[in-house]
């Protein structure tokens, strides 16, 4: 099970960055982390997702280079480094919030994603979750990895609801 405390902690920063206007910025690096950052970068929030030292990599070695290896004497010091993205001087990301806290965890399955994705209210067993808007996307830790919602319903799976960023 993911540590909703980093996932939060990931969006307040997240959200913070892009309203600051930063072109990359970093998040500490952990598999779950990692994860998320993949399924946002795949919807379209990031324009890149690398993971370096305590130092900020340079775009070419960003595209050209390999990432580090993790190895147990340096993951203390590794970072996911996220390139931001902008349109048209306005940030991709404008809200990013976490939908479980660690005292109610929100489950769905994909019939409650279903309705989620399509802008409709659903009930699951930790309340009511409000259907999706437009522009906004819901992202989901499955058994499969953290997926965006359409993606899970697609492949019919449910999981625990994550964040939703738009």
């Amino acid at each position: 099970m993911p540590s909703i405390l980093n996932i939060a902690n990931m969006c307040s920063h997240l959200q913070n960055a892009s309203k600051a206007r930063l072109g990359l910025t970093s998040v500490k690096s952990t598999k779950y982390n990692l994860a998320l950052a993949l399924a946002m970068h795949r919807a379209g929030f990031f324009s890149a997702v690398y993971r370096a030292g305590p130092h900020p990599p340079t775009m070419e070695q960003m595209l050209t280079e390999e990432p580090e290896v993790v190895t147990t004497s340096n993951v203390a010091t590794r970072r996911l480094w996220l390139g931001l993205k902008y349109w048209e001087g306005k940030p991709v990301l404008n809200k990013a919030r976490a939908v479980s806290k660690p005292s109610r965890l929100m489950e769905a399955d994909y019939v409650a994603l279903g309705r989620i994705s399509r802008g409709l209210n659903a009930k699951t067993p930790g309340g009511v979750v409000p259907g999706l808007s437009l522009g906004e996307c819901l992202f989901v830790s499955t058994p499969k990895g953290v997926l965006e919602a359409r993606e899970a319903v697609a492949r019919k799976l449910g999981g625990l609801l994550v964040c939703r960023v738009s």
